[in-house]
């Protein structure tokens, strides 16, 4: 066991699977002699060479459409987009040939590329370095999408994408990279895809989140149970698909739901999740399934006071609660 933080946590994982399989090979912007933007390659290309280790041109399309090719030949490319902003011009590649690529050939083709994708909030960032635009992948069906939120979840989650024949949007929240951190089994392991994880068990409400909100409805749990709410905290880790029979068994034992994300309210994931309640359980409900949310406006602001205004905390999240269980 060692002490991890979640971007270390993340180069581990991609040192050892490039140990693991040659036909791994990382591409993106700055991630060899650089390292990385945030350094989640420090030193691989030292380790394995330029030829795996690849600093591509200031082109999302050529690091998406790249890696679509090479994937189609055999090879498991790990291309990073440097911020979730910047990821629109590779859309092309990844939602019209990636995900299409198993249905359109009747299986006989697949594209094994695992994307990895720096993004979120809280870092003052402004309008161009704080986006996530999970939703837009979540609307695509042939994506697996997955969004951690320990750095248990960061290694397990990230093998386990490099090792999916399945194309994979792998978002990494930077505002987790070194606030998070945990002691790591040395040998190998993966987290399954799909599967949620319960953080807190409670009977009273169900919050249920992923990435940085999670631990802000950690901490709001903590504050509620001093009061005598009891609150159930669900990780989703992976959105895409998510795992609806977690969901259905924690609000059947709660009869309230709080789905919590960052991203604008309007179209996003939880709003997916509120639907998919609504429409699954509502006989077990005691209030409205109810989304704390970014605020439908353009994107982060970038002065603080500002991009604290937007993003949910921990006091909006315990607020909602409060008036769930007066409903």
């Amino acid at each position: 066991m060692k002490q991890t933080t979640f971007i270390q946590a993340i180069t581990d994982a991609l040192d050892e699977e490039m140990a693991r399989d040659e036909s791994v090979f990382l591409i993106g912007q700055d991630i060899g002699l650089y390292g990385g933007v945030f350094k989640a390659t420090k030193g691989l290309q030292d380790k394995y060479g330029e030829m795996r280790v690849i600093d591509s041109p200031i082109s999302e399309v050529l690091i998406a459409g790249g890696s679509v090719g090479a994937s189609l030949v055999g090879m498991r490319p790990v291309p990073e987009i440097q911020f979730a902003d910047f990821i629109t011009p590779s859309m092309d590649q990844i939602i019209q040939q990636a995900s299409k690529m198993r249905y359109r050939t009747g299986g006989e083709w697949w594209a094994p590329i695992t994307v990895r994708v720096c993004c979120g909030g809280d870092v003052g960032g402004g309008i161009y370095h704080s986006q996530i635009n999970e939703a837009w992948f979540v609307n695509s069906p042939g994506l697996i999408v997955m969004m951690p939120a320990t750095a248990y979840d960061a290694k397990g989650l990230l093998k386990s994408a490099i090792r999916c024949d399945d194309p994979v949007i792998y978002f990494e929240h930077k505002r987790l990279y070194r606030s998070v951190k945990e002691e790591l089994p040395d040998e190998d392991f993966t987290v399954p895809i799909g599967k949620a994880a319960v953080r807190r068990d409670g009977k009273d409400i169900t919050l249920i989140s992923y990435a940085y909100m999670l631990h802000h409805c950690l901490k709001a749990a903590e504050t509620l149970a001093e009061e005598g709410i009891d609150c159930e905290v669900i990780d989703l880790r992976t959105l895409l698909p998510y795992d609806k029979e977690a969901i259905i068994d924690s609000v059947k034992k709660t009869s309230r739901a709080l789905i919590v994300q960052e991203s604008p309210k309007t179209a996003g994931v939880a709003a997916e999740i509120s639907a998919f309640i609504t429409e699954t359980i509502f006989e077990y409900l005691d209030a409205p399934v109810t989304r704390v949310c970014g605020l439908d406006v353009p994107p982060i602001p970038f002065a603080p006071p500002m991009e604290h205004f937007y993003l949910p905390n921990p006091d909006r999240i315990a607020e909602t609660v409060r008036e769930l269980m007066a409903y």
